[in-house]
């Protein structure tokens, strides 16, 4: 394990963060005794912030699924007003989305939408080669000569030149994002993104997928109240559940906080999902080698979400776009081949670009730096951001990742909890050509002539924020302490209540203490460790799982005793279905 000093050696490059444990306060024993539910359950819905019976009964229910108005977001109402006179009258909208997965899946679902509404609408979704991420001068061109009206989604809120030359080429826009808002909003005839100071709902943790669905709903119902709409109430209600297996897809691939209105949204949408009647979706989900039944929030984050965005990666999203939406079972097929190449190359080049990056970090790491900033001309711009995040995650600290060109380069930032990666870029603006993202992530174009003075200020803005280095590291909050004896399949379905868990609704991290290692071996080309353990004073034995972690086996031997940070889980092969220990973090047992 690495401790971090002030001058970390740098070949421990390959050595995991040392990572902080922190346990939960216990439960009130008036708030256990409030309701019957199994004790950790409730240990584990107080550390989520519930503190009476009618919140955890609600909760585990489903009665607290928010469904909010979608006027009650700014803006709805001139957007909708406007699509449904555009419907009327038969003018061509243009949906323009993004290349990721939460921008196909926005694309898809507002196309469906608004094609169900009776629209005459197309997708337009930029090359990240070519093109970048958002608007662009040379796609506004394209479409000023066919439509009249275009819809943005998972984007816009930072095109203010891009909006100001369509709207002088004759298009209306309507804006629909949820990134960060900048000093200005562009002046389109609607910018609906629940991050403005002034929107009045509680709709600020929308991911760009979810904006797209609100702003559907709110389209659907208005033409469904129109004389000459053939819609009925009762199709809408139909459409409306329908276009949630996009919603689930692109609010989880986006990493979005699965509490409240995302929880519900995801919920019924891996419902529509697990039973999907789209020819593409059901090729993916084939492809991934996953059971109709069985798909849960990981399956849609390692499985899912990373076929969709290796075609905007690597070649064009478009190809995903045409999966989603495909009602051809054969061409179903065929674009999920393509993606699964394409998928298959994107982890080659990301382990390629990784270890180029491992190699800049080597010199920069003597210094114990606020942020890693790596750069090279032979990184693409698909891969960027996937070594970003896992550099991050190693080295817990904010990390630029630079493809750089002849005359712009583009970047990826990943940041951590304590350093908000967009406010730093808003900074230092005037170096930028563009930028945009979130707290945690972002993305930048600048000038390669000013690449060098950009990158210095904004290590200077980073070393400002971030001056107690020394114990910077990542952090595990600690659900319960438990024993071995209370790890049963009992258990495993009372956590499964707590379903649909992601970001801000994790699955239970449980520690036990002093538990006995039987067994160590490294496993997955020597990347993985696979323990069997007991509980040392029980009988229970159980086998665990530590991936990225294998250089704990030149630590722990037949004997060792060690306290052990893990989700409990069910291991599923060849028939067999066993529990298992999905180990976070360990340490030698004191």
């Amino acid at each position: 394990m690495m401790i971090r000093s002030a001058k970390p050696d740098p070949n421990l490059i390959h050595a995991r963060q040392a990572k902080n444990w922190i346990i939960q306060e216990l439960a009130p024993a008036s708030f256990l005794q409030d309701s019957p539910e199994h004790p950790l359950l409730l240990q584990v819905l107080y550390n989520r912030g519930l503190r009476t019976s009618s919140d955890t009964k609600n909760f585990l229910s489903g009665a607290d699924a928010v469904r909010e108005n979608p006027y009650k977001l700014r803006d709805m109402t001139p957007a909708v007003t406007r699509i449904v006179h555009a419907i009327e009258r038969g003018e061509t909208i243009c949906v323009y989305g993004d290349f990721d997965a939460d921008g196909v899946t926005s694309t898809a679902l507002l196309v469906t939408a608004l094609q169900a509404a009776g629209g005459r609408v197309g997708p337009y979704i930029p090359d990240r080669v070519d093109e970048g991420y958002g608007l662009n001068l040379e796609a506004i061109e394209k479409i000023a000569k066919q439509a009249k009206l275009m819809i943005t989604v998972d984007c816009g809120i930072r095109s203010l030149v891009e909006v100001a030359r369509a709207i002088q080429l004759g298009i209306d826009v309507i804006v629909t994002d949820h990134h960060s808002v900048g000093p200005q909003l562009p002046g389109a005839l609607a910018v609906i993104n629940p991050r403005r100071i002034d929107c009045p709902s509680k709709f600020d943790r929308l991911a760009g997928v979810g904006v797209a669905y609100r702003l559907a709903q709110a389209v659907l119902r208005a033409v469904a109240q129109q004389k000459w709409s053939r819609l009925t109430a009762e199709q809408v209600a139909d459409l409306e559940e329908n276009l949630l297996d996009f919603v689930a897809i692109g609010t989880v691939a986006d990493v979005m906080p699965l509490l409240g209105e995302n929880r519900s949204l995801v919920q019924r949408g891996l419902a529509r999902i697990n039973r999907t009647e789209r020819p593409g979706l059901e090729a993916l989900i084939k492809q991934a080698d996953l059971r109709a039944g069985s798909i849960d929030t990981t399956a849609i984050a390692f499985r899912i979400a990373p076929r969709i965005n290796a075609a905007g990666r690597l070649a064009h999203a478009k190809l995903a776009y045409q999966l989603l939406r495909t009602n051809d079972p054969t061409q179903a097929y065929t674009l999920t081949m393509e993606l699964e190449t394409l998928n298959q190359q994107r982890q080659n080049l990301t382990a390629s670009a990784q270890a180029e990056a491992e190699e800049q970090l080597s010199g920069q790491l003597r210094d114990d730096p606020a942020l890693l900033v790596i750069s090279s001309p032979n990184f693409l711009p698909g891969i960027v951001g996937l070594v970003d995040g896992k550099l991050t995650e190693r080295f817990y600290r904010p990390v630029v990742v630079i493809e750089q060109g002849d005359s712009e380069s583009r970047g990826s930032a990943r940041s951590i909890r304590e350093f908000n990666i967009s406010s730093a870029l808003d900074e230092l603006r005037s170096w930028m050509v563009r930028h945009g993202g979130h707290s945690r992530a972002a993305g930048f174009t600048v000038q390669t002539a000013r690449l060098g003075d950009f990158t210095a200020a904004l290590r200077d803005v980073a070393h400002r924020d971030l001056p107690d280095r020394i114990n910077l590291r990542p952090t595990l909050n600690i659900d319960a302490v438990v024993t071995f004896e209370q790890l049963n399949w009992g258990l495993l379905e009372q956590f499964a209540r707590l379903e649909p868990t992601g970001q801000e609704n994790p699955p239970p991290l449980l520690l036990c203490r002093n538990v006995c290692v039987r067994e160590v071996r490294v496993i997955g080309q020597r990347k993985h460790l696979r323990l069997v353990l007991d509980g040392g004073q029980s009988s229970v034995v159980l086998d665990g799982v530590a991936f990225s972690q294998a250089e704990w086996s030149k630590h722990l031997d037949e004997g060792s005793r060690i306290d052990v940070v893990f989700q409990v889980e069910a291991n599923e092969w060849q028939g067999r279905r066993l529990l298992q220990l999905n180990i976070q973090d360990l340490r030698i047992a004191e």
